[in-house]
């Protein structure tokens, strides 16, 4: 009976893939406001449907059917636009998405971590956007999206969520073992989430409180 031996760059590679699909920055910005809204409004489902799809739909994945769609016609190199040229429509769709979704949050009357968290994200959107175009500099999006959703799911859920360190990490591995991105890229993105985000989201709640 034989059996097949897979190489170890194939599992490398398998993992590597694995943690940049599943952990997309698109996943996180669906279920970070999801899991934000079900703790603030009390586990409520109709409160937590509402409030966090507006924020996954706009977002997530209104800017996500834009990006495959793009990806599809070769617009740009992949629904994970590695290419930092390709990255303007993409960025600016999802600005824009995200800003009408925040006005919809305000006006409605969502829970001030919601507004907050929207606002984080947008901020952090523009420092991407800054980075990428101002510097001419490719800062990793998933590292970004990761280390600021765990910083936030920290702040709301408690210190147990430092669990979610290690997936960071494992995204972070990930986008130099597929060689989409430098070590210093993805530290880059890593250090502008959580710092950034982390200090706008804190910030915000503190002045809505």
């Amino acid at each position: 009976m034989s059996s097949t031996v897979v190489p170890s760059g194939g599992v490398r590679r398998k993992a590597a893939r694995a943690a940049t699909e599943v952990l997309a920055p698109w996943v996180w910005v669906l279920g970070l406001p999801l899991a934000v809204a079900w703790q603030v409004t009390g586990h409520r489902p109709g409160a937590t449907v509402l409030w966090g799809l507006v924020v996954g739909v706009t977002g997530s994945l209104i800017p996500m059917a834009v990006i495959v769609r793009g990806a599809k016609r070769g617009k740009w190199d992949g629904h994970h636009v590695t290419n930092r040229a390709g990255r303007l429509v993409p960025f600016t769709v999802c600005l824009l998405s995200l800003a009408a979704g925040f006005l919809v949050l305000i006006f409605g009357g969502a829970p001030r971590e919601l507004i907050a968290l929207t606002a984080t994200e947008l901020a952090c959107l523009v420092v991407a956007l800054a980075v990428t175009f101002g510097l001419k500099f490719k800062i990793s999006i998933h590292t970004e999206v990761a280390a600021g959703a765990t910083v936030m799911l920290i702040w709301v859920y408690g210190p147990w969520l430092l669990l979610l360190v290690p997936f960071v990490g494992w995204v972070a591995w990930s986008r130099v073992e597929l060689g989409d991105h430098t070590a210093r890229e993805v530290v880059s993105g890593a250090f502008a989430g959580a710092v950034v985000g982390g200090a706008v989201y804190f910030g915000l709640l503190a002045l809505l409180s």
